[in-house]
């Protein structure tokens, strides 16, 4: 799916992570395609220079950054390296994230959970915090967006490390959107519905369908669904728009899980 775009990120300098599928990769594509220099940024190393080389191969500007976002002094120099090989910081799309162990929580280690929330609530706050402090230095007025979930709002059975993950994000950004709007600098969450990424290969195809038919929409979502959303939420037009969580499902929520 191929994104029509106006070059609204002409000369702007975007960090994505989790770049190298799904939803990171979607967004860090059509980024490149609106003009941005875009840092590419995640765990495995493989995955992002595949996605370089589809932005160079559009004439685009990537670089690859492999990190661990848990990692604090990591996280750090991830900010501080594209700053140096691409320029001040005018976006962010903090997407990593893992789903971890979902099981009952009788069946679960508190190592599950401090990994979960280690990456998905800690990561992002790490990652938050390094931005704000370079946009802050640089005298940016950006645009940070992290990945929460529907399910901060509707969980499942086996869901309680990861909802929570999420639904932190959602308290987190009300907090940050207030403390640095007087910079200028613009903090929401995009929440995506059933998406297909890798992270949903593993469901059936009845369960594919039997998902579709509970949403408004009757389909899934494709990453570009909430790539667009993403992009959005950073551009001008969404210059008004802070401290929220901008559900993108498809109406899959409408009508609660059961």
């Amino acid at each position: 799916m191929t994104i029509q775009t106006n070059g609204r990120f002409t000369d702007k300098v975007v960090l994505v992570t989790g770049a190298g599928s799904g939803i990171g990769k979607a967004a860090a594509l059509q980024f490149a395609r609106e003009g941005a220099a875009v840092s590419l940024a995640g765990r495995r190393e493989a995955p992002l220079q595949e996605v370089r080389s589809a932005i160079e191969r559009e004439g685009g500007t990537a670089i690859v950054l492999p990190a661990d976002i848990s990692d604090e002094h990591a996280v750090e120099r991830l900010v501080a390296e594209t700053e140096r090989r691409l320029g001040p910081l005018d976006a962010a799309f903090n997407n990593a994230g893992i789903m971890g162990a979902y099981k009952p929580i009788i069946e679960l280690t508190a190592a599950d959970f401090d990994t979960v929330i280690g990456t998905n609530l800690r990561g992002v706050w790490l990652l938050a915090r390094a931005e704000i402090k370079a946009m802050i230095a640089s005298g940016r007025r950006g645009s940070i967006i992290n990945t929460s979930s529907f399910v901060a709002e509707a969980a499942t059975a086996g869901m309680s490390a990861y909802a929570p993950s999420k639904a932190g994000l959602n308290a987190m950004v009300r907090a940050l959107a207030f403390e640095v709007g007087s910079f200028g600098i613009r903090v929401n969450n995009v929440a995506p519905g059933v998406i297909r990424t890798p992270m949903s290969d593993g469901l059936s195809a009845e369960l594919y369908q039997a998902l579709a038919a509970h949403s408004a929409l009757k389909r899934l979502g494709e990453p570009e669904d909430v790539s667009a959303v993403t992009v959005w939420l950073c551009t001008d037009e969404a210059r008004f728009v802070t401290g929220q969580t901008i559900l993108s499902d498809g109406g899959f929520a409408i009508p609660g899980l059961r």
